[in-house]
């Protein structure tokens, strides 16, 4: 319980038992002046009037008979008792008779003990009423000395627990600082969690941990793990930055110097944001970081660097340095490490790689149309007509030059994709003329095994920006797909709709879908669902990925094994 509500509860009912200590006396010493005011007022006043009247019946003068007719009104006036108004009725009588015998010593004998009989009634109430007054006197004494007991206790107990809750964890507090003054930092205070002095011992204890920890770390100890890892850094053969969580230069090893073109002095201890106002690298590096803090980091591109005389690939990666700080719970950003790695002699080798690609799938399309253009010449009736099993050679020949024809065209394409030079021509084009002419590119090969499209495309779909040529080609390619992977007699279901600012196609089949396993890697290079016997390269869904977020747009699938599968592109309108 927290020192506040001890103090509010304690206090609080002390101020309650002494305002029930007021009620208590105040409701009985009214009762008591009731009682008291009963006497007086009802009996003590009879009392008087009887003997007033009894001095006027020794008078002989021409008053007393007034004096007893005016106290015998006021003794009518005062009936309180049982049996009183019949006495004094009985007065009357006899005082009116007195007054016309006052010689009559039988009246006067009556008079006499009709007073004596009013006196005694009174008395015998007045008796009555004090015993009731003692009564209550009583129960005022028991209840306004049980309520200041109970009043008296409380303010006891206050007294005893109060200062030594309050004053014993300042005490504790105080021997434990002092404590920490003589360098004992392992000096820990435990009182109640939930109490004030609770909390500040945890703060208390948090800031000797950390005193703790700040001692048993030796100076010369952390400038020699300093000096290790900075012979490490400036040993490696890769160029490494780092930045604190302000962007300030705190390290760079030689080769991130070399590469920057500049000395120590002009880039450590420097902001990397200022830096990169004069120096293309700097902000070409710190770009990513910039996105971190808008949430919107992106994977790295190879970084292409001239140092040295010479032109270098790097890949870069960014480490985000957080920490837990002791005797706390929730992480901190203290920093970034930039590592730059050459990959120059890869990139080499994947430049090597294309050309020859290239090449080759150039040096192929020549013979390979010749080979096509044989079997159309050969196919002509007018030259000769060719039996069954010339017939069946021809196909497999065309069927063959069809596969490598296309085969290298994946690869010319494929050669762009890596170099990077995919060449775009955007236009505002119009998505359902782009769908029709890749149906009408792959309506021979739906015809053959006897599938239909079922087109849903609305008049009012606005154009797109897109290369039509490039488009039409990953049309085509995903619909061919879809006939390659569906069965005989069914559907393809082709779509176009608005959604937002975009404009999606897709393309779905009833065929036996993609396996889970194998959703994330059909856009992967030369890769063929395992246990299939249908032909492909393995290209065409890495190429159509690479055209449409060429075009700024994106392609996804949907597929649930058994059931088909839909290919969505979305582009921008």
């Amino acid at each position: 319980m927290k020192t506040k509500t001890k103090l509010t509860l304690g206090v609080g009912l002390l101020f309650l038992l002494i305002i029930l200590l007021s009620v208590v006396g105040a409701t009985y010493s009214n009762k008591l002046k009731q009682d008291t005011e009963n006497i007086l007022v009802a009996n003590y006043n009879t009392l008087e009037y009887s003997r007033i009247m009894l001095l006027s019946l020794e008078d002989s003068s021409g008053k007393a008979v007034k004096k007893f007719e005016i106290n015998l009104q006021n003794q009518e006036n005062n009936i309180s008792e049982i049996g009183e108004k019949e006495t004094t009725e009985d007065l009357r009588n006899n005082f009116e008779v007195y007054k016309q015998k006052k010689s009559d010593s039988l009246i006067l004998g009556a008079i006499r003990k009709n007073i004596f009989t009013l006196m005694d009634l009174n008395m015998q109430a007045i008796q009555r009423k004090s015993e009731v007054a003692k009564e209550t006197a009583d129960k005022a004494v028991f209840w306004i000395a049980l309520s200041g007991t109970m009043c008296f206790l409380i303010a006891f107990i206050l007294l005893v627990n109060l200062p030594s809750n309050i004053a014993n964890p300042i005490k504790q507090l105080s021997e434990s600082i002092k404590q920490i003054a003589s360098k004992n930092y392992s000096e820990r205070v435990h009182l109640e969690s939930h109490s004030e002095f609770g909390q500040l011992a945890k703060s208390f204890n948090t800031m000797a941990e950390k005193l703790e920890e700040y001692n048993n770390s030796n100076l010369a100890k952390l400038m020699m793990e300093k000096k290790r890892i900075e012979t490490l850094i400036n040993n490696m053969h890769d160029p490494v930055i780092g930045l604190d969580e302000n962007l300030k230069v705190i390290f760079a090893n030689e080769e991130a110097i070399k590469i920057f073109g500049s000395t120590q002095t002009e880039i450590i201890g420097h902001n990397a944001q200022e830096l990169a106002v004069t120096n293309d690298l700097v902000r070409m590096l710190i770009q990513d970081l910039k996105m971190l803090e808008s949430g919107n980091e992106s994977k790295p591109k190879p970084i292409k660097i001239y140092a040295n005389n010479k032109e270098g690939y790097f890949e870069k990666e960014t480490l985000h340095i957080s920490i837990t700080p002791t005797g706390e719970q929730l992480t901190q950003l203290i920093g970034h490490v930039i590592i730059l790695r050459n990959i120059t002699e890869y990139k080499e080798l994947d430049f090597a790689k294309t050309n020859f690609i290239a090449t080759v799938s150039h040096e192929f399309k020549t013979p390979i149309s010749s080979i096509k253009m044989s079997v159309q010449l050969l196919e002509n009736k007018q030259i000769g007509p060719l039996n069954m099993e010339q017939t069946n050679l021809l196909n497999s020949i065309k069927e063959d030059a069809n596969r490598l024809l296309k085969f290298t065209g994946e690869l010319l394409n494929m050669t762009q994709v890596e170099s990077g030079n995919i060449q775009l021509t955007i236009l505002p084009s119009d998505p359902k003329e782009i769908l029709l002419f890749a149906i009408q590119a792959t309506q021979t090969q739906a015809d053959q095994k006897q599938i239909k499209f079922e087109i849903n495309c609305p008049d009012n779909i606005p154009k797109v920006q897109a290369d039509p040529e490039k488009t039409t080609w990953v049309l085509t390619n995903l619909i061919s797909n879809a006939i390659r992977y569906s069965y005989e007699n069914s559907v393809i279901y082709l779509t176009v709709k608005q959604r937002d600012n975009k404009v999606e196609i897709s393309v779905r089949d009833t065929g036996q879908g993609i396996a889970p396993q194998y959703k994330n890697k059909i856009f992967d290079r030369y890769f063929k669902v395992p246990g299939t016997k249908m032909e492909g390269t393995g290209l065409g869904l890495a190429i159509s990925k690479e055209f449409i977020d060429a075009q700024g747009g994106n392609i996804k699938v949907e597929s649930e094994y058994g059931l088909g599968s839909t290919f969505t592109i979305s582009l921008n309108s």
